[in-house]
């Protein structure tokens, strides 16, 4: 039997095994997905998770126009971008951009912020496929279905 090692293994890039997973977002509380997301992008649901390689799952999230914000975040949550000229800077809120032509974009945001950035966090990124609708073209890399609704519920005292 060989003796336990105290040296922690890094996973090579190229050891790197990616699965596919699929995620329904109706329904579900937008950070909350958002975290299980993230992790999953970044590999840190696996035991061999090394923090500077890209060794996260593909993630096809459909259903994202349908993600659930609590409290008045629907009014007030604000993202703002810069035109580039002075006093160039615009702001919309969350129903805007939800009501809008790409409502897969509060979604992608709240990802991309979990992300690391730089190179690495660029390429973890490109593995996350949103959809508004239910349908998707990954149908044939056959992704698991992932359960997220019973970690997107609040724990409640008594419940």
């Amino acid at each position: 039997m060989k003796a336990l090692s105290k040296v922690t293994r890094s996973i090579k890039p190229a050891e790197v095994e990616k699965n596919w997973h699929l995620i329904d977002a109706e329904g579900l509380v937008l950070g909350r997905l958002a975290v299980i997301v993230a992790n999953v992008l970044r590999g840190k649901h696996k035991p061999s998770f090394t923090p500077h390689v890209d060794c996260g799952d593909h993630v096809v999230v459909i259903n994202a126009d349908k993600v659930r914000l609590t409290g008045n975040k629907l009014k007030q949550k604000t993202y703002y971008k810069h035109t580039g000229y002075a006093g160039g800077i615009k702001a919309v809120t969350a129903d805007k951009i939800l009501d809008g032509r790409f409502p897969e974009r509060v979604l992608e945001k709240a990802v991309e912020r979990m992300i690391p950035r730089g190179p690495l966090g660029r390429a973890q990124m490109r593995a996350l496929h949103l959809y508004a609708g239910t349908e998707h073209p990954h149908g044939g890399t056959q992704p698991q279905p992932l359960d997220v609704a019973s970690r997107n519920r609040k724990n409640k005292v008594g419940a």
